[in-house]
C-alpha cells in the first residue's frame, strides 16, 4: 500500500468511526491542547475497538497499563456494565493528577480505579483475572508487562497491545533505541508463545491482540 492510499484510508477510517463524545472528547481536547506528546493518550480507532471487545465479550474487569490523562480509562469505563470496573495505573504522580481531574468528572469515573504507582510492582498485587488487558505505558517493559499479565488473564480474555509499529521505528533494522527493542520483543515474545493466539493489526500505530489459546492446544 502506498503512503498516498494509506493516508487516505486512513481518514476515511477517522471519518467513518464514531467520534469521541461529552467527558472523553472534552479530556481528548484538553490533552491535545495543554500536553507536549498528546499522542500518548488513546487514540480514536483504538478506543473505539476497546469498546468493541468489551461489548461483546461481555467483559467487566478491565486492567489499563499507562493512564496518561484518562482518555483510554473514560472510553474503557462507558462501555463497561454498571458492574465493571477498570483498574489503571500511572507511575507519573502529575499526569495521574491530570487524570484523576477527567475521571472526576465523568459520570463513569465511579467505574475506574486509579493507582498511581510503578505497573509491574503494582499488577503483582493486583487479583484479577482481568477480562481485558490494555498496555499503552514504557514500551521497553512490554515484554515484562506481558509476562506479568498473562497469568491473569481471564480464560476468554484478550490482552491490547498499542504503538507496535512504533512509528515505523520497528521495520526499522537500525533502531536500537530501548522502546524499540522492547516493542520488537514482545512482539517476538508474543508470536511465539504456545499459550496464545495472536494477530497484529494496522490500526492506528499497531495494534497487537493476544488471547488464550484452546486448553487442549496448550
Amino acid at each position: 500500500m502506498s503512503d498516498l492510499v494509506a493516508s487516505a484510508a486512513a481518514r476515511y477510517a477517522k471519518d467513518n468511526t464514531s467520534p469521541f463524545e461529552d467527558q472523553i472528547a472534552a479530556a481528548a481536547a484538553w490533552t491535545q491542547g495543554n500536553t507536549p506528546a498528546p499522542g500518548m493518550m488513546s487514540g480514536l480507532a483504538e478506543a473505539r475497538l476497546l469498546e468493541a471487545l468489551i461489548v461483546a465479550g461481555g467483559a467487566r474487569h478491565v486492567l489499563e497499563i499507562g493512564t496518561f490523562t484518562g482518555v483510554g480509562a473514560l472510553a474503557i469505563a462507558a462501555a463497561l456494565p454498571a458492574d465493571g470496573r477498570v483498574t489503571t495505573v500511572e507511575v507519573d504522580q502529575d499526569i495521574a493528577a491530570v487524570a484523576r481531574r477527567h475521571i472526576d468528572a465523568s459520570p463513569n469515573g465511579r467505574r475506574v480505579e486509579l493507582i498511581v504507582g510503578d505497573a509491574l510492582e503494582t499488577i503483582v498485587g493486583l487479583q484479577g483475572p482481568f477480562d481485558v488487558v490494555y498496555i499503552d505505558a514504557w514500551k521497553a517493559d512490554y515484554p515484562a508487562y506481558f509476562d506479568a499479565v498473562l497469568p491473569k488473564l481471564a480464560e476468554s480474555g484478550v490482552i491490547v497491545a498499542d504503538n507496535l509499529f512504533r512509528g515505523g521505528a520497528a521495520f526499522d533494522a537500525t533502531a536500537e533505541d530501548e522502546g524499540t527493542v522492547g516493542i520488537r520483543e514482545f512482539a517476538r515474545r508474543v508470536q511465539q508463545d504456545k499459550r496464545v493466539h495472536n494477530v497484529l493489526l494496522t490500526i492506528g500505530d499497531g495494534v497487537m491482540l493476544a488471547w488464550r489459546r484452546p486448553a487442549s492446544e496448550r
